[in-house]
């Protein structure tokens, strides 16, 4: 489950019309969502606010063996109207789970940013400033996130720790994005390290020419994506490379909504393949594969995600006064549109070839989000259960 602060970050993503999903660092986040979720340890709580459509703050507090917190701060010149009551929030925007691509949309022109006073420009870019203080470790963590352009995007990461080398790091990354194709540029003070990554999409060029109108039959209709990153450690000597792609049914598909990857790190000689698919409304079903061609070890893992929603009240209709008197009962109006159903919790579920077993269970009880997971090893007999852990949301 999503902390509140990267709930906010995302809703600056929406804010700002920027695709956050439109990045050869996404291309397998459906397969890391539903495989590689991470399991709580020991009892967290998180108590959180969005004060203003400016501001927000996050405490943490935490035991695992060792009783530990944070306080975290974030600003944005962008207004955010987004939910935050814990109790009312979207489940699916706080949960990752299968992730439906969406098709892509005409980036903004630049002069729909301008504006103007007195014959001047006075508009100004939209900014993200957000800072983190881990206790009793005293690390900072800073992020700096400003929107130069309708494409255009620059992050500055930063994180403050006398157990690193230097006594910290820092990470500035450019993002270029137009929606046929998006490029990023990284540099890192931890090796100096140089990158380079880009994805580009097949099929129609959201700038010039319009969208597939949906197909009445099932044949498959989705987009296929290919990509590459590139990156060079200039103070080690060493570099790396790999390529990618992705093939995802789009929204107007009649079929089965599914994803498959596969990616390539010739270098290492790793080969990766990742399938998803909606088995059904509310169950989704994965796996992926890993293989080494040098040293011919494989890994095999299976994992799934069940929703489950709550159960409709039918409303008891009561007569008016006005057909009481009129010995008569009232017309029954049929909504137009149908109430959305609304989310009880999601189980998630994963094992290996070496039938190690990540159990997870999301969901609200009134109003606070809970998330309670355990780490299995079944080859231990004596004592399988890894880990156990409870952790708790809270914002308002």
């Amino acid at each position: 489950m999503l902390e509140f602060m990267d709930y906010i970050q995302h809703a600056f993503y929406s804010a700002s019309h920027w695709n956050y999903e439109n990045s050869y660092s996404q291309l397998t986040s459906t397969a890391r969502a539903l495989l590689d979720f991470e399991t709580p340890r020991g009892l967290r709580l998180n108590v959180s606010s969005l004060s203003s459509p400016n501001f927000a703050t996050s405490y943490a507090l935490g035991s695992v063996g060792l009783v530990d917190g944070s306080l975290s701060y974030l600003y944005t010149s962008l207004p955010l109207h987004a939910t935050s009551q814990s109790g009312k929030l979207n489940l699916h925007d706080v949960i990752r789970g299968y992730r439906q691509i969406q098709e892509l949309r005409k980036p903004e022109e630049s002069w729909m940013w301008e504006q103007w006073l007195g014959g001047k420009r006075v508009d100004q870019r939209d900014t993200l400033l957000y800072g983190r203080l881990y206790l009793p470790q005293s690390t900072l963590e800073a992020l700096y996130l400003c929107r130069i352009s309708p494409t255009q995007q620059v992050k500055l990461s930063a994180v403050s720790d006398s157990r690193l080398k230097n006594g910290g790091t820092i990470l500035a990354l450019h993002q270029y994005d137009v929606g046929k194709y998006s490029a990023e540029t990284l540099y890192s003070t931890d090796g100096g390290l140089i990158g380079l990554r880009g994805l580009y999409n097949f099929g129609p060029d959201p700038r010039k020419e319009v969208p597939e109108p949906p197909r009445a039959d099932d044949r498959p209709y989705g987009r296929f994506s290919a990509g590459a990153e590139l990156y060079y450690g200039s103070l080690n000597k060493s570099g790396g490379v790999s390529f990618g792609g992705r093939y995802a049914t789009l929204p107007a598909h009649k079929g089965i909504p599914l994803t498959a990857t596969l990616t390539v790190n010739p270098l290492m000689g790793n080969l990766s393949t990742s399938y998803a698919v909606k088995a059904g409304k509310n169950l989704a079903l994965c796996s992926k594969f890993d293989f080494n061609v040098y040293s011919y070890e494989s890994d095999l893992m299976l994992g799934c995600e069940l929703w489950r929603m709550k159960k409709r009240v039918e409303k008891k209709m009561e007569r008016s006064m006005a057909a009481k008197l009129a010995w008569t009962v009232d017309e029954v109006k049929e909504p137009t549109t149908p109430e959305p159903e609304e989310v009880a919790g999601v189980l998630k579920a994963r094992v290996d070839e070496n039938w190690k077993i990540g159990i997870l269970w999301e969901g609200r009880i009134k109003e606070m989000l809970f998330t309670l997971g355990s780490s299995i090893d079944m080859k231990r007999k004596d004592q399988p259960f890894r880990a156990l852990g409870l952790e708790l949301q809270y914002s308002s």
